[in-house]
């Protein structure tokens, strides 16, 4: 996939992902399970600074997601517009949130559909990344 990043005029792309441990994060900012998430989010990336975030914006308005993540912290290294759900549909998105953790090998390897609980995080997520 090839996206527009959200802060910048810039493209990234599934390339810059490789070789890397990758938590995909699909959000919006109209979604209130992914502001419920949010806060673990922005715990993930200050535990475990070597893993690269990628927020996928999804149907949302770009100002909207700049002012949310403006507000809120922003978790991610790099933040996508899915405008199209082309990359939602993808990864079989059916609702937001959904969290994807990618090995260095580019095989997802946990999935989770809706917010991100520390349940989740403690039994589910960071045993992958220790």
């Amino acid at each position: 996939f090839v996206l527009p990043e959200l802060f910048s005029n810039n493209k990234f792309s599934n390339e810059n992902l490789i070789d890397k441990t990758v938590l995909v994060n699909f959000f919006a900012s109209w979604c209130i399970p992914c502001k419920e998430e949010h806060h673990l989010l922005m715990k993930i990336k200050k535990k475990n600074p070597n893993l690269l975030i990628v927020g996928i914006n999804h149907k949302d308005k770009k100002n909207d997601a700049i002012n949310f993540l403006n507000n809120e912290g922003n978790p991610y290294n790099l933040v996508g517009i899915d405008e199209n759900s082309n990359v939602a549909i993808a990864f079989g998105v059916f609702g937001l949130p959904e969290s994807f953790l990618i090995n260095k090998k580019g095989k997802i390897i946990f999935k989770h559909i809706g917010p991100i609980s520390k349940e989740v995080l403690k039994n589910d997520i960071q045993p992958l990344l220790d």
